[in-house]
């Protein structure tokens, strides 16, 4: 039995879903999943006009956007009006001016949980892995809190736990890669933290099973992708993939803070105008301390991505697709004279015709030559065949 068997009777196409934050990376892929299964998707952001794109993703009037704003708690309520199912993907990775992580990340969730509560309508919720009451990083205490807010509120909810998101558009590897371009060192804060980065897609996925019925409610699913490495083994994966030679230079977490502290004070100088790549907060420094890793509780008891039944996409699998744009040439580096090329065989050989080459004109198909087109081949009309 799962906690949202009663949403299972009824055909998507006729099911409303509220989807809080469904304009933000995570989200549009959310309204794509949602929208292929046929349902109708109110997408609640704080801008509407900014969530017109996701429109072409479903059909004629299947999604639509509207007002919202966690820090209004009748925007909320108007939001999850007749919805069926409530989705809140809500969040932040550094607080700005009124956009506070206690206010959206605890106190938002619960709002959205009660409002969803008020219509009778199951909730699905996305926090983030490593959320801790106790931790010391504001960012993992509040996404605990509001876990525990909106179990009040809804005690079937579905509750997920991602590890680094990635995919294109992502801020983790597209944040890195850029930085290469720009610095000849890459400063790092919590180069040995451990990380288990999970494809946007495999979430996505994941969330439209719960909304599907098919996860048990009042768990709280733990997603990472197949593979764990530091942060900056994943740094120097991406100067790989970018082929761009730099020096990762690890921080100790004193130097790491007092970075963070004097971009802080940049980003306070330049009234928030400091690019997002550079922008460092104490509070991250302190996040990184810990590993971001899917814990052996949830493996044992099948709380996973592999225990929903969907196989996790490796980050070599789909990062470079999207990192290509960051090499020197573009598109068309190909990576000749590199260390990592140097195994494979060059198929351009020397001579065209030589042994070695891969041009074999006599194999090819095309218009009859030789004895076929003397007429010494098959019946007449026959025009195709191998070249002699």
């Amino acid at each position: 039995m799962t906690g949202f068997d009663h949403v299972g009777l009824t055909r998507p196409a006729s099911q409303l879903v509220t989807v809080f934050g469904g304009s933000g990376f995570l989200g549009r892929h959310v309204v794509r999943a949602l929208a292929k299964r046929g349902y109708r998707i109110r997408v609640a952001v704080r801008r509407p006009d900014l969530a017109q794109f996701l429109q072409p993703l479903g059909r004629v009037g299947q999604i639509v956007g509207v007002q919202a704003n966690l820090r209004n708690p009748a925007s909320i309520v108007r939001a999850a009006e007749h919805a069926d199912i409530v989705v809140n993907l809500v969040g932040i990775l550094q607080e700005s001016g009124s956009q506070s992580f206690q206010r959206l990340q605890a106190e938002g969730a619960g709002e959205v949980a009660r409002a969803a509560a008020a219509v009778n309508a199951p909730m699905v919720h996305v926090s983030a892995l490593g959320a801790d009451e106790t931790s010391a990083s504001v960012y993992a205490r509040t996404k605990a809190i509001g876990e525990a807010r909106v179990f009040e509120a809804q005690p079937d909810a579905v509750i997920f736990r991602p590890s680094i998101v990635f995919g294109p558009g992502d801020s983790f590897f597209n944040r890195f890669a850029g930085l290469a371009r720009m610095l000849p060192v890459l400063p790092l804060a919590g180069a040995e933290a451990r990380m288990q980065p999970v494809f946007v897609g495999d979430v996505a996925e994941a969330i439209a099973r719960a909304v599907e019925g098919q996860l048990q409610g009042g768990r709280v699913y733990e997603l990472g992708g197949p593979e764990i490495l530091t942060l900056q083994q994943l740094v120097e994966y991406t100067l790989k993939v970018t082929m761009r030679s730099r020096v990762v230079l690890p921080l100790p977490a004193p130097a790491a803070r007092f970075q963070a502290r004097v971009m802080e004070l940049v980003d306070t100088a330049t009234l928030g105008l400091l690019p997002d790549s550079l922008k460092l907060s104490r509070d991250q420094v302190t996040l990184l301390q810990s590993d971001n890793v899917v814990s052996e509780a949830a493996k044992a008891e099948g709380r996973t991505i592999e225990g929903i039944g969907i196989a996790p996409t490796a980050i070599e699998a789909v990062v470079p697709g999207y990192l290509w744009r960051f090499r020197k040439a573009g598109q068309f580096a190909t990576g000749r004279g590199t260390p990592d090329m140097a195994a494979t065989p060059d198929l351009m050989a020397a001579d065209p015709m030589g042994q070695g080459s891969q041009h074999h004109p006599g194999d090819a198909s095309g218009p009859a030559v030789g004895q076929l087109a003397a007429g010494a081949g098959p019946a007449p009309g026959v025009r195709w065949g191998k070249r002699q």
